[in-house]
């Protein structure tokens, strides 16, 4: 008899799994074009190639889906691939699902997720910072955040009324040892019993938005381990972090405006790296933007931004001024074209460039990159 019940349960169970509603839907972009750099080597040679990650936003190919579980809550996942147009071949260390690969419950209260995503390092730059995971933006002067994701991650987002709250808790932001999110160094896997926070990572973000305008402020900090390092981008060798004591943190802080087809917005991070060895000293920098996005018409964007890095420890510096038009030949096809102008200081060898490497220029040289393109998405 409990057996006849027990089946009887299942077969309803699995008779209601049949009913429920869910969907998936596959999505994905490509963005490529031609790009030239300036002082690409320290000979100060030019460059001109098909870069090797993107122009305007990274080429992805990706399946989300949502199954609604009644009284408002849903389950939710996203399995997300980056990939290089110019040659086909994987993102992220290689990875499958390098940029996004989570499951979650998503109901009123917010949503609550677990996997491979974004910490708020990422989020908390969505508004106010104008070009984004742009080859001649941010990332070219710290490469982690356009990319700053982790894996065994679990993450909460909610957003009550006009107040954004968001958290995540990584328990080992590399597991792959892969390095695979550029600029957040190597730390494979989860720390032991005698270094509980190795290869730890948290992140918190508090955001406002009004209908004209926005405030914003995060912090997120990544813990070190055995063969972990970070790198500032400047030509200074990689600060080891060999420590689970050893940490990467930054603390950022933005606002945004917005006037009918115009919107403005600046911002500062302040980055600190700390170890517990007394041979290595901490190193801090302060990375400061502000930037603009005007629509001329429905189909035509200009946007641009003026940023300026310091590493006080390194005694370098760099100022990036960038700006880009793109024009939509539908809502998802557009063709853009861009440039940029880098001036580095005395010691300083950070590149105009995120395209992923091989445009490092001599200490205190100038860089202009420049790039036509096509995107779409789909």
């Amino acid at each position: 008899m409990r057996f006849a019940k027990l089946s009887a349960a299942a077969s309803t169970f699995i008779s209601a799994m049949a009913c429920a509603q869910t969907n998936v839907s596959m999505y994905g972009l490509l963005d490529t074009g031609i790009e030239y750099v300036s002082n690409a080597d320290a000979a100060g040679h030019g460059l001109v190639r098909l870069p090797g990650v993107s122009g305007e936003l990274p080429s992805r190919l990706g399946f989300r889906g949502e199954e609604n579980l009644g009284g408002g809550v849903k389950a939710v996942f996203a399995l997300e691939t980056g990939f290089n147009v110019r040659r086909g071949d994987l993102g992220q260390g290689g990875r499958m699902f390098g940029r996004q690969s989570w499951i979650g419950l998503d109901g009123p209260w917010g949503t609550v997720s677990f996997g491979r995503q974004y910490n708020m390092a990422y989020w908390v730059l969505a508004d106010a910072e104008m070009l984004g995971p742009d080859i001649h933006g941010i990332g070219a002067l710290d490469n982690y955040l356009p990319n700053a994701r982790s894996d065994n991650t679990v993450a909460y987002k909610g957003r009550f009324a006009r107040l954004t709250v968001g958290a995540t808790y990584s328990f080992g932001r590399d597991g792959a040892g892969t390095g695979n999110s550029p600029g957040q160094g190597t730390c494979a896997g989860e720390g032991g019993v005698t270094q509980s926070v190795q290869c730890r990572e948290w992140s918190a973000m508090l955001k406002y938005d009004a209908p004209r305008f926005g405030v914003a402020a995060a912090y997120a900090r990544q813990h070190g381990g055995t063969n972990a390092a970070t790198n500032f981008f400047d030509g200074v060798a990689p600060q080891p972090l060999a420590s689970g004591d050893d940490y990467d943190a930054r603390m950022q802080a933005n606002a945004y405006l917005r006037f009918g087809r115009l919107k403005v917005g600046a911002g500062w991070i302040g980055r600190s790296v700390r170890t517990a060895s007394p041979a290595l000293p901490d190193v801090r920098s302060h990375l400061v933007y502000t930037g603009a996005q005007y629509f001329i018409t429905d189909a035509l964007v200009l946007d641009g931004e003026a940023l300026h890095i310091r590493v006080k420890q390194h005694d370098t510096a760099a100022t990036l001024a960038t700006a880009r038009l793109t024009y939509f030949l539908s809502k998802t096809t557009a063709v853009y074209v861009k440039g940029g102008h880098l001036w580095n200081g005395a010691r300083s060898r950070f590149s105009v460039s995120a395209g992923g490497g091989g445009t490092t220029p001599a200490a205190g040289a100038s860089q202009i990159g420049l790039m036509a393109g096509v995107r779409h998405a789909f």
